[in-house]
């Protein structure tokens, strides 16, 4: 018999987060606004310190976790201090980068970290929180994915690879898990995010994209937000965020 699903707010974990100017903590700090206690994990001790005070200044329910998603040691400790704010009700997977290079050059230390940081480290914090999600009675696991998904790039193959397995991730877990009350979200973030990381590599980028012709780091948390809270009559499976000014 399935257990009925708590109505009260538990808790939410966020991977990959960093700077303060990325998608990880604005999805934390959405998630937090709306009353639920928020766990941020990232690799950054610094990056995630300096994170976790700008979140709190704003008024956010936030603890942090130093933590390698690619490591299972290391996601178990996640799991438990989510826990003990609150079980466990959503898990965003939102780790790794991109380090772009011609196919020849691409290195086996290269292609393996792209594995690793995407499509491991989903598994393993999938694995990890799917049996408190379960025995909670329900409850999310959303994916943060990229055009890289869909599509392989030149120059892309490690990212492309590695991106394309959290799809495929996400495809089968909803198949084995959305009966049971879990709803699995893939995002694709099909255009160039506002934020630091970007910035930083490409400072010419905003200006010659044009007023919102890249994605807003508080739009997409908004979809992250609005996929939790789905209805589970018409839930999505994956959802495709793409600027206006975007081609495909």
């Amino acid at each position: 018999m399935k257990n009925s699903i708590s109505h009260e707010k538990g808790s939410v974990i966020v991977s990959g987060v960093g700077s303060y100017d990325g998608l990880g903590a604005a999805i934390a700090q959405k998630f937090s606004k709306g009353g639920y206690p928020v766990l941020i994990a990232g690799r950054d001790e610094d990056k995630l310190q300096h994170t976790s005070i700008k979140l709190k200044s704003d008024g956010a329910s936030v603890e942090m976790i130093v933590a390698d998603v690619t490591e299972s040691d290391a996601v178990a400790k996640i799991v438990k201090k989510a826990k003990s704010l609150a079980p466990i009700e959503l898990a965003v997977h939102n780790a790794g980068g991109n380090n772009p290079a011609p196919f020849l050059e691409v290195t086996q230390e290269s292609f393996t970290t792209h594995w690793r940081d995407h499509t491991l480290g989903a598994f393993l914090l999938s694995q990890a929180t799917l049996p408190h999600l379960l025995a909670r009675g329900g409850g999310t696991i959303l994916f943060t994915g990229a055009s890289g998904s869909l599509r392989g790039k030149a120059m892309f193959a490690p990212f492309s690879a590695a991106k394309g397995g959290i799809r495929n991730l996400a495809q089968s877990l909803s198949r084995e898990f959305g009966p049971q009350n879990i709803h699995v979200g893939h995002i694709i973030i099909d255009g160039g995010i506002d934020g630091e990381r970007l910035n930083k590599r490409l400072p010419k980028l905003r200006s010659d994209r044009g007023s919102d012709g890249m994605l807003q780091i508080d739009a997409i948390a908004d979809a992250y937000w609005t996929l939790h809270h789905q209805h589970r009559s018409a839930w999505t499976l994956e959802i495709d965020l793409r600027p206006w000014s975007e081609n495909f």
